[in-house]
């Protein structure tokens, strides 16, 4: 009787054991999918990421992406690896890591910001692949078509053009002494060049010219920004990785000389540029970090889903930092801001 006791103990143990290797090995199977709510996923995902490099608006978009994926049941450390790779703005490390991603076998792959992205859908031709703060897909080929991509890419871009259009028509009609406005610019990367041709002609319409600065890296950010002093009345940014990264510097140029400092970013903004047109880099990441979910769950094929752009804009500003410019924020400024609460930024 002992015997025949310690021998069902130990097929309990072995079934146990055998139980807990083929859920550890589980990580192609679908067929645990619920696509339910926030409950706990059974599977495990793999999930790689290239972003090009750290600053506020690309470390949110990657916080929402997984917060996104979190509110599903797939959490980083617990049912989800993350390989997470920061190209440090080198073209070279980007491609090295687009290749390594593209060598192994991830569930998913996201490209943050446009360099990381393209490089990485340039590799990468079976695994789904996603992109966040993409500011023209079709223009970086990134994808051919934003209703319906097809192959293994969609994801969300970053820029409605009405936000450029609508910031520089809250420049015309409340600072007008602004004669020129300054921008430092990376014209390597292709997301700002599309963006200062759209502030260029927006600002041509109320007569305002764009003066642009070169910096083609972060050390030259601030000799730029600089060279802008007594040719502008004030300054402006785009979605520029290299700029974005050595913005603290601009700022100081702004602030030690009076001049305006718009941006088009609203983390921008929180670190001390006056105001933008925008939205919260997080709930974009969100967004992508929801599409991943549905292919992820769901089982939704990737190049079906439709590239997104915010929509929901609105101007944020920052009295601090108006504060610091000289800029005297009138009621009328004020009013202009939807969302008073959120985006006035005290």
């Amino acid at each position: 009787m002992i015997v025949k006791k310690k021998m069902l103990a130990t097929l309990l143990v072995s079934a146990a054991a055998l139980v807990a290797v083929t859920g550890c090995g589980a990580k192609n199977d679908n067929s645990n999918s619920s696509g339910s709510g926030n409950s706990a996923d059974s599977k495990s995902y793999s999930i790689a990421i290239s972003q090009y490099v750290e600053h506020p608006s690309l470390d949110a978009t990657r916080e929402g992406f997984l917060a996104a994926l979190k509110d599903a049941g797939i959490t980083e450390g617990d049912n989800l690896k993350v390989d997470m790779n920061n190209a440090q703005a080198d073209s070279s490390n980007n491609l090295s890591i687009a290749q390594k991603i593209a060598s192994k076998d991830y569930d998913l792959v996201l490209g943050i910001a446009t360099p990381s992205a393209l490089a990485v859908v340039q590799e990468e031709k079976d695994n789904p692949v996603l992109f966040a703060a993409v500011t023209d897909p079709l223009a970086a080929k990134i994808v051919t078509n934003l209703d319906k991509p097809g192959g293994n890419v969609s994801g969300a871009s970053d820029t409605n053009p009405a936000a450029i259009t609508q910031l520089m028509d809250f420049v015309a009609k409340n600072f007008t002494n602004v004669k020129t406005v300054g921008m430092v610019i990376n014209e390597g990367e292709p997301n700002a060049v599309i963006m200062a041709d759209l502030a260029e002609k927006a600002l041509s319409a109320h007569g305002i010219k764009l003066e642009k600065a070169p910096a083609a890296a972060t050390s030259e950010v601030k000799q730029a920004a600089e060279s802008l002093v007594g040719r502008a009345d004030a300054l402006y940014i785009a979605l520029d990785n290299t700029v974005v990264s050595s913005v603290d510097s601009i700022i100081k140029v702004a602030n030690d000389n009076k001049l305006p400092f718009f941006s088009s970013d609203r983390d921008t903004v929180e670190k001390g540029a006056f105001a933008t047109v925008g939205f919260k880099y997080y709930d974009h990441g969100y967004q992508v970090g929801q599409m991943a979910v549905d292919i992820l769950k769901n089982g939704k094929k990737v190049g079906d889903m439709k590239v997104t752009v915010p929509d929901k804009l609105d101007l944020i500003m920052n009295l601090k930092a108006a504060e610091a410019q000289g800029i005297t924020v009138t009621d009328d400024m004020k009013n202009e801001v939807k969302d008073q609460a959120n985006n006035i930024i005290q």
